[in-house]
């Protein structure tokens, strides 16, 4: 069926999929170059910067499925990147917090993976981003 024949949310779809798909062959080397996974490096760079988040407030935060966020936290605190405390408010909750040579590969990959993204979207000019911003929001509008 050609393209013209197909609805056309159909076609928003597939430009939707096929560019998240080209975001991630960009992205997804970069990371692993670094030693993480995505789902590692999504941990790292959402804890960096804070002084620890309960297992609650990281998945909210996180792109990780809360069912595959304790097994990826478990990972870094085997690698010494991360550790787990008390919540300080709540003792049924727990704080995801990086240590300080977690804190070190923060300041060391999230800058360098921060510029690799930058190289590719400065393509585009100030307003073409406030534009797909909007509309990126508005579709995940649509599916909240």
């Amino acid at each position: 069926m050609s393209d013209r024949r197909r609805p056309l949310f159909m076609l928003l779809l597939r430009d939707l999929v096929e560019a998240y798909q080209a975001f991630e062959s960009y992205a997804l080397p970069h990371i692993k170059s670094q030693g993480l996974t995505p789902a590692q490096f999504d941990v790292i760079a959402t804890l960096g910067n804070t002084e620890g988040l309960t297992f609650k407030e990281l998945g909210r935060r996180t792109l990780i499925y809360k069912t595959t966020l304790t097994s990826v936290v478990d990972r870094l605190v085997e690698r010494g990147l991360v550790r787990r405390l008390p919540a300080e408010n709540d003792r049924r909750s727990i704080v995801a917090r990086l240590t300080d040579e977690g804190h070190a590969l923060f300041d060391e990959v999230f800058p360098a993976h921060s510029e690799h993204l930058r190289r590719r979207l400065e393509q585009l000019s100030e307003e073409e981003m406030q534009e797909l911003r909007k509309s990126l929001v508005k579709i995940r509008q649509i599916f909240d």
